[in-house]
């Protein structure tokens, strides 16, 4: 459970981040406001994965979560009355999205890719076994 902790916490921060980036995007750069919630998003699906699989090498969890990430946006591609009424609502949207956009597999990717370098830089100065 101890190693489990900071991946908790690192999902919750990215998070709050994802979510005030939404909230706060007309006070940020454009370039922030139009790629920042989607690369947060993906980090913390990262992160939420690695706090699962605790024991997956940095390359598993990433693997896994980029799959997981392309599956909910090439999701977006399937349009039909009951699944856009739950995309209508806050939770359905912000885990659903609502349209597909290949831009964001891109912005998915980077944000992956971002923590799996923090979490193996972390992982490193800390000693851990990867």
């Amino acid at each position: 459970m101890k190693a489990r902790i900071p991946y908790i916490i690192a999902a919750i921060t990215v998070m709050a981040l994802g979510y005030s980036s939404r909230v706060f995007g007309e006070s940020l750069p454009a370039f922030a406001a139009d790629h920042l919630g989607d690369t947060l998003w993906a980090s913390m699906i990262y992160f939420g994965f690695r706090a699962v699989f605790v024991r997956a090498g940095l390359l598993t969890a990433a693997m896994i979560s980029l799959l997981f990430c392309f599956g909910i946006e090439f999701s977006q591609l399937y349009q039909t009355e009951w699944i856009n009424g739950i995309r209508s609502t806050l939770p359905g949207s912000l885990i659903l999205g609502k349209g597909f956009l290949a831009v964001d597999l891109a912005r998915y990717g980077a944000g992956i890719v971002l923590s799996v370098l923090a979490d193996y830089f972390y992982t490193k100065r800390k000693g851990f076994q990867l």
